[in-house]
């Protein structure tokens, strides 16, 4: 798994979310800073991750980047992904 330090490519984020990348944009992280949780997304995970971020971006053009990312973060299940990495470590 990707290392936090490398993910230094910022996407966008507001208040409560920020999206992150590695230089090669092969692996994100999705930050939700108000619990203090990190989903880490690569491979098939990413994949999905990135069809439906660009859907919300297209069916939501109005929406802030903390509006967009919190949609996915609520819809897409990241929560749970987040909690068991985070008994993981």
């Amino acid at each position: 798994m990707a290392e936090t330090e490398e993910l230094s490519s910022f996407i966008e984020g507001g208040e409560e979310y920020e999206l992150r990348a590695n230089e090669e944009r092969t692996a994100y992280t999705l930050h939700f800073k108000t619990e203090e949780l990190i989903v880490f997304l690569e491979g098939e995970a990413l994949d999905a991750f990135l069809a439906e971020y660009d859907l919300v971006k297209r069916q939501y053009p109005q929406y802030s980047a903390d509006q967009r990312l919190a949609q996915i973060w609520d819809q897409g299940g990241y929560s749970w992904l987040a909690a068991g990495q985070q008994e993981e470590s």
